[in-house]
């Protein structure tokens, strides 16, 4: 099939690479974010789905939206059959949906209906989730709730944080979406509605929504860490200033603390929760690089009425 591919970040590549290996496709153009500032200098970069079309020699789309009519009407003349989606980030309004014969098909990162919206693979996280996965869908104008095509599953290891889970589901989805649209081509595949029952919503998680509360049970600080890791970044104060926190590990034989009231020796830094303490793992205190727990205990020089979290 002519396909005009639509995605933004990292976790989009497996699926356009796999694509662009097909020898069933054509990938005739890509769509993507407008390019944007990143890193300490901000210069404006392309997103990586850009640089990957490029380097392949394919035509790159980047409407400021997919309304515009410029964009509409060069979709309209490349003609694809079909336009797979993976973490575009942008709405698509009737008027784009129509176009391809075969409509736009997503891969999105949770088995639907559970989990629709943004941040599926955080809330999974969040929620302490055994097993999620990756399911194809047509997309409706209602957010993720079109039929799907296909599904595959994921366990949900202990120690996962959002960005390792992401990753993984980002390669085993590419395998689902191109056999998806290999299904479509051929006639053999068709989508099946979303079942009623079991719809769970995922909004984005923000950095406000990341800050730790050392009054929960010491399992949810865990899996707030986690869902966090790498973005947005779960966090905490100390003195007054904000302190990045990488994975903690449990501590169910530690003794006791008062929630947020740091213990600190040679082997470890143990913080208290509502539960269990919690062993700290990495640290990055405000404008300064990632370090050890001990490292940045033993810098601070920590004294016995030191809390972390201050008041909420």
């Amino acid at each position: 099939m002519r396909l005009v591919f639509a995605g933004t970040p990292d976790t989009a590549l497996p699926s356009l690479r796999a694509l662009l290996d097909s020898p069933r496709h054509e990938v005739a153009a890509v769509v993507t974010r407008p390019d944007a500032r990143s890193g300490r200098g901000r210069k404006v970069h392309p997103s990586p789905v850009a640089e990957l079309a490029e380097e392949a020699g394919v035509e790159v789309l980047r409407p400021a939206r997919a309304g515009d009519p410029a964009f509409l009407e060069r979709l309209e003349r490349i003609a694809p059959d079909c336009c797979p989606v993976v973490a575009y980030g942008a709405l698509l309004p009737r008027a784009a949906l129509d176009i391809p014969r075969h409509g736009w098909v997503n891969l999105h990162f949770s088995l639907l209906p559970a989990w629709r919206g943004a941040a599926p693979v955080q809330h999974a996280l969040l929620h302490g989730d055994a097993i999620t996965g990756a399911a194809t869908f047509r997309i409706v104008e209602e957010l993720d709730a079109g039929p799907v095509y296909g599904v595959v599953t994921e366990d949900v290891r202990p120690a996962d944080t959002g960005g390792e889970l992401l990753a993984r589901l980002a390669e085993s989805g590419a395998g689902l979406l191109t056999a998806t649209l290999d299904g479509i081509e051929d006639g053999t595949l068709e989508a099946v509605p979303q079942p009623a029952d079991g719809v769970s919503l995922a909004p984005k998680i923000g950095v406000d929504d990341a800050r730790v509360d050392w009054s929960a049970p010491a399992m949810r600080v865990d899996r707030l860490i986690r869902a966090c890791s790498p973005a947005p970044g779960a966090w905490t104060e100390f003195r007054g200033a904000r302190v990045k926190l990488g994975p903690v590990r449990p501590a169910s034989g530690a003794p006791a603390l008062a929630p947020g009231r740091i213990a600190a020796s040679k082997a470890s830094v143990l913080v208290g929760t509502a539960t269990h303490p919690v062993e700290l793992g990495e640290v990055r205190p405000q404008g300064k690089r990632s370090m050890s727990a001990r490292e940045w205990a033993r810098g601070v020089r920590l004294t016995g009425d030191d809390l972390l979290g201050g008041e909420r």
